[in-house]
């Protein structure tokens, strides 16, 4: 049986130029600034949805209500994983959500929510490209991921927008 101790470690490969150029381009810093913005933002999305799916009237309400519900714990997993991220990389998490959009009709609410996935696509496609910057592939794939779950998020809001009565 072999001890831990006596386990050959090996070295880690040495970065490539590009790679160290690519490392130096996005900084640990500001990469940690901007996800913590886009935890907010997830804070935020939360609070947005368990709001709307409060505040819902009329003959849609029942499923209004459950559409808003059901996307809370996406977004709750999507906040999770970036504090976690931000603890990882050696920074703070903050706890301070973004303010939520006022909306009082459903149309303003669906309106808002499209308008905050929106920026949630914008926002995930560009860290998706400062983590390749910075070279940490997994953050880059999970929050490639995230712009799917986000797309598909917008595409469904703006589906039933598309012919809401007036």
């Amino acid at each position: 049986m072999e001890w831990p101790a006596q386990r050959a470690t090996v070295p880690a490969a040495p970065l490539s130029p590009r790679t160290k150029e690519l490392k130096t381009h996005m900084d640990k810093k500001t990469l940690i600034e901007n996800l913590n913005h886009d935890l907010a933002e997830e804070l935020s999305a939360v609070i947005q949805y368990t709001t709307y799916a409060a505040k819902t009237t009329g003959p849609y309400r029942p499923q209004l209500e459950q559409f808003f519900l059901a996307e809370v714990p996406d977004e709750q997993l999507h906040a999770q994983f970036l504090a976690n991220k931000v603890v990882a990389l050696g920074g703070e998490p903050t706890t301070t959500p973004n303010p939520v959009k006022p909306a009082k009709t459903n149309r303003e609410m669906l309106q808002a929510v499209l308008e905050a996935e929106s920026r949630a696509v914008i926002a995930y496609t560009q860290r998706a490209e400062e983590a390749g910057e910075f070279g940490d592939v997994g953050l880059k794939v999970q929050l490639e991921d995230m712009v799917r779950d986000e797309t598909g998020h917008r595409e469904e809001t703006e589906r039933i927008l598309r012919d809401w009565p007036l």
